[in-house]
């Protein structure tokens, strides 16, 4: 249909709204992660919404619909036993010519500012199982990561 017979009030011209991408396969988080995903969904469910706008309404619970999602999916991981790098452990690692530390978490705790990287990036897959003293493959070069050292990461 030609623009000219549109009402101004149409719709569907407006850009789709999408639901938050759920990141794929499965919810894996610390307890600190459990903790977090909790309160933010307690946070959500405390805004007032009467005298928010339509679309700001809708936003609040698209993002309300995505905690829910994640924590009834939240799957908490055992404490790692500290030999090999995994899930929730701390891990100094040498990169190059520099020495870092990450703490490896699920998806929606993950925070690279702060050091903690989630379990699917290809860095913390690089690194998994791997011990102390040993050198691992990462981008396409043989033995670039060194792990220095591994140590479990209790609740923060």
């Amino acid at each position: 249909m030609s623009v000219a017979f549109r009402r101004e009030s149409d719709e569907e011209h407006l850009e789709p709204s999408f639901e938050i991408p759920i990141p794929p396969g499965p919810n894996l988080v610390t307890a600190r992660g459990l903790r977090l995903t909790r309160e933010k969904v307690e946070a959500l469910e405390a805004i007032p919404t009467g005298d928010m706008g339509e679309e700001e309404a809708k936003k609040l619970k698209r993002e309300l619909r995505y905690w829910r999602a994640r924590l009834a999916t939240a799957q908490v991981q055992p404490a790692a036993q500290g030999d090999a790098v995994a899930f929730g452990t701390r891990v100094a690692y040498r990169l190059g010519r520099q020495d870092k530390t990450v703490v490896i978490v699920g998806d929606d705790e993950a925070d690279p500012a702060e050091g903690r990287i989630a379990f699917s990036a290809p860095l913390a897959r690089a690194m998994m199982e791997a011990e102390k003293g040993e050198s691992v493959d990462f981008g396409g070069k043989a033995g670039a990561i060194k792990v220095l050292k591994i140590e479990v990461v209790r609740e923060e």
